[in-house]
């Protein structure tokens, strides 16, 4: 068997859309097997990989090849058969592109499928039909709606194992539907499957004829997916100051970084931040040449008509659309280390390309997912892979977005200073429009950490 990919020319390649996305639930829903059957079905799986799939197999006693292995790739992950660390892989049809993130569907690895999803323009959400909606299922739905995932998709598995039964499926897809729209997902689409036999994966199911929608890669591939940044407000990060000082460059002082979002102009009036400093666009260089132009998400040089002091870490943005800058951040977050969160903390907060000190005010709550979006007011600390709220005070101004306006310039990692250790991935405002948490008696501060 060949890949499907390899059939592609780079001119198809090319001309196809690139959709990421992840796949969500609790344990055992399948989720492993979903993803295995679509690349199987969808002939994305080279030869050599269907053999040892197959040896791996009948090494555990299975007569027919258990899809699930083509993504769980970790020694412990085949010999417990659960899925622990997120697993990339990546395919494509004639229609589109895919990165796909395969994310773990135990309580003690959440922290996983929120790295797997941030980057995510769609979620698949699988829940067992013979379990339906359980607390993974509410939590996984509820990070879904905290990042922002434009999509998501209910995957009803295992289907066969009711009977095919439509009303099984229509209860789940109702209950799943209004716990989404009350965490504030635009809309769901369900879709029943049985993943171990393939129904309604890649193929149309035989047994549900009651069902008229499209399989989930159908699906994957029509969905609407823009990848469109050029309306938003322009943001450019600089990662780089380029200063040859050669005798062809004697005075070239170029900032190298990526267009984060929007379009940059030549001539465009634009404030240097945190400094506030404001200048013009003089020009634009991407792979060595001049632009008039640039968007997102472009690597390129701009270069300044004043010489103004940016270093890396600043931001350029144009005039009448800049971020605020403050020193105060109140941020949804979710807690990734082992090592508790508590109020007092001294942390690195990375945003974009600029690093600075930070201390953790406040807890003004967590987020107790086993009942519905319920709160636990002032928690004394946030553990691993709790979901809760956080105000930070910085040692420097940051130039920072809400995370509902720009899931690029609006997140932000916590770090500990003394290792280097990501402890906290961070949204900036509120995860919930609706949530607007009393505020909470701010920690002392000293040890030279006083902003």
């Amino acid at each position: 068997m060949t890949s499907t990919t390899s059939h592609l020319t780079a001119e198809q390649l090319s001309a196809t859309t690139l959709l990421r996305f992840a796949t969500a639930g609790s344990v055992d829903d399948g989720k492993s097997t979903l993803v295995g059957r679509l690349l199987h079905d969808s002939k994305s799986v080279l030869a050599d990989q269907l053999e040892a799939v197959e040896r791996a197999s009948l090494v555990r006693g299975q007569q027919t090849p258990d899809l699930a292995l083509l993504t769980d790739g970790l020694r412990a992950e085949r010999e417990q058969g659960i899925t622990i660390d997120v697993a990339y892989r990546y395919f494509a049809t004639p229609r589109r592109r895919f990165i796909l993130a395969d994310t773990p569907g135990h309580v003690q690895y959440t922290r996983n499928m929120v790295t797997g999803a941030s980057t995510a323009e769609l979620a698949v959400v699988l829940v067992d039909a013979r379990n339906g909606v359980v607390e993974q299922t509410r939590r996984h739905a509820a990070v879904a709606a905290l990042l922002r995932v434009p999509h998501v998709v209910l995957a009803v598995n295992k289907m066969d194992l009711v009977g095919y039964a439509e009303p099984v499926f229509a209860a789940i897809a109702e209950e799943f539907t209004a716990y989404a729209a009350s965490l504030g997902v635009p809309g769901v689409a369900a879709i029943p499957i049985s993943a171990l036999a393939g129904d309604n994966v890649v193929e149309p199911s035989a047994h549900m004829d009651w069902y008229g929608g499209p399989t989930v890669l159908e699906h994957l591939e029509t969905v609407p997916v823009s990848h469109d940044l050029t309306g938003c407000p322009a943001r450019f990060p600089v990662q780089y100051v380029i200063r040859p000082q050669t005798a062809e460059h004697p005075d070239y002082r170029g900032y190298a970084g990526q267009v984060a979002s929007g379009i940059l102009r030549v001539g465009d009036p634009v404030t240097v931040l945190p400094s506030g400093r404001t200048t013009t666009i003089a020009g634009i260089d991407a792979l060595g040449r001049s632009v008039a132009t640039a968007w997102a998400p472009q690597s390129v040089t701009v270069l300044l008509s004043d010489d103004l002091d940016v270093s890396r870490g600043d931001l350029i943005a144009p005039t009448a659309t800049a971020p605020a800058v403050t020193q105060d951040i109140t941020a949804t977050v979710c807690h990734l280390h082992e090592r508790p969160l508590r109020i007092g903390e001294r942390v690195l907060l990375k945003h974009a390309t600029r690093t600075v000190k930070a201390i953790v005010k406040e807890l003004p709550y967590r987020i107790d997912l086993s009942h519905g979006l319920a709160h636990e007011n002032d928690p004394a600390q946030l553990r691993v892979n709790d979901i809760g709220a956080v105000r930070l005070r910085t040692a420097e101004p940051l130039p920072i977005d809400a995370y509902a306006d720009s899931r690029l310039t609006g997140s932000f990692l916590l770090i500990d200073p003394a290792d280097g250790t990501t402890l906290t991935a961070g949204m900036a405002g509120e995860a919930f429009a609706e949530r607007d948490p009393a505020a909470g008696a701010a920690a002392a501060d000293d040890e030279g950490w006083d902003f």
